[in-house]
């Protein structure tokens, strides 16, 4: 079986189902993307790399359709070469967010296209103007009816779709979503598991352990679409009611989503301005962006793990805590509590409501012994609906079979 995969950051979403397929005899993986460093054994990395940016005089509504544009245009170019070179893949699975799977059917129209859709953007309801700090200003509707333009078009070249989560397919059109199945990426449970005898020493602190008073937190930017200003905002309290607590923040300075800081400032130095003064510091620990083995060791000696996000995609990194068995504190917003049940497999509280969030984790670090059961029943969920091997790859695979041959999934 010949396969071609597209996304712009190699594997990214597309890491294990990859890799299971290049290592089965008799197939070719070959996967289109922008350079980078990583590798996976019997993957064809085939790099390919826009030829300019987005004008800085097109229209502010269209910079990234442009840009998508340029990309799809990039990519074409480079499928044209492949095909040129014999390349006939049974299938192509892309991502649909950055153009690269826009022109795929030109090149090769009768074979299937599964294309990944991530996110339908909507001027109301989800993330834009959730955040009173960040109002809707009077360009955003237009500007989000805008940025669909991509969405909408890589659907129509698309056979079929494939999202991670029900609430992320329920955004979307009707004649999207009735070609498109909800199946998540899959967590690896072997690897992300709990571990009573995890170690995590850390540069600037103790050795930690799953007996100590840890308070987590954990996303690829401390940003507010991720809730950093809320969790910070409810450190100083939570440290002043439990003197032993220890804080770990894993994740960068960078901005993934919304509106970026003031020049030359990052939201972690926001908050640190607004509440550091507050602050034991020395009980607060910073590990920015860490390899995964550390960030598993981070879930493995939680005491309470907190994750927040606005009505947006949901991050693998909560699935994970629960899949490590952590006591996962969530905003009560639909991407979570598409897993997350109060009181069953986590506890929830209003996304702003930062006494809530204080109260919940001091009565969670002051009853250790009654979270067990919501502790297991995180990992059962996960194992359950999102496990790799058991649920997610079978499925994977089984769709991938179904749309070669043409059927319905």
């Amino acid at each position: 079986m010949n396969v071609l995969f597209l996304h712009q950051n190699f594997p990214s979403q597309y890491q294990h189902v990859v890799r299971h397929l290049a290592g089965q005899p008799g197939n070719r993986v070959v996967f289109l993307t922008r350079d980078n460093d990583n590798r996976i054994p019997g993957v064809e990395r085939v790099c390919y790399e826009p030829f300019r940016n987005a004008g800085s005089q097109t229209h502010h509504y269209l910079r990234e359709a442009e840009a998508a544009v340029i990309a799809g245009q990039s990519v074409y170019e480079a499928a044209l070469r492949l095909k040129r070179d014999g390349l006939t893949p049974d299938i192509m699975i892309g991502h649909n967010g950055w153009g690269e799977t826009l022109y795929l059917k030109d090149v090769w129209p009768d074979v299937p296209l599964l294309s990944y859709f991530e996110f339908y953007y909507r001027a109301t309801g989800v993330d834009v103007g959730f955040d009173p700090a960040f109002p809707t200003g009077p360009n955003d509707p237009p500007r989000v009816r805008t940025k669909n333009l991509i969405n909408l078009l890589g659907a129509e070249a698309a056979d079929w779709g494939q999202t991670p989560t029900r609430w992320q397919w329920s955004l979307y059109p009707d004649f999207v979503r009735q070609k498109t199945v909800v199946i998540h990426e899959g967590i690896d449970t072997a690897i992300a598991r709990p571990d009573a005898g995890a170690r995590l020493r850390l540069s600037d602190g103790p050795t930690l352990t799953p007996g100590d008073e840890v308070i987590t937190f954990v996303a690829r930017n401390l940003e507010p679409y991720r809730g950093f200003p809320v969790f910070m905002r409810a450190l100083p309290e939570v440290l002043r009611l439990r003197p032993n607590a220890q804080v770990l923040i894993v994740g960068g300075d960078g901005v993934g989503y919304g509106a970026p800081p003031p020049p030359g400032k990052s939201f972690r130095q926001i908050m640190l301005e607004e509440v550091g003064d507050r602050l034991d510091l020395r009980r607060i620990h910073f590990l920015g962006k860490i390899a995964h083995g550390d960030f598993i060791k981070v879930l493995q000696i939680s005491a309470a793990h907190v994750y927040l996000t606005y009505p947006f995609v949901l991050s693998w990194s909560m699935l994970e805590a629960m899949s490590a068995g952590c006591l996962v504190i969530g905003s009560a917003t639909p991407p979570v509590q598409e897993v997350v049940r109060h009181g069953e497999n986590g506890l929830l509280f209003d996304f702003f409501d930062i006494e809530a969030l204080v109260e919940t984790i001091v009565k969670a670090l002051e009853r250790r012994d009654e979270q067990y059961p919501l502790r297991s029943a995180a990992r059962a969920t996960v194992l359950s609906n999102y496990d790799l091997k058991t649920v997610i790859l079978p499925k994977y695979l089984d769709i991938i079979d179904n749309i070669i041959n043409r059927h319905f999934f």
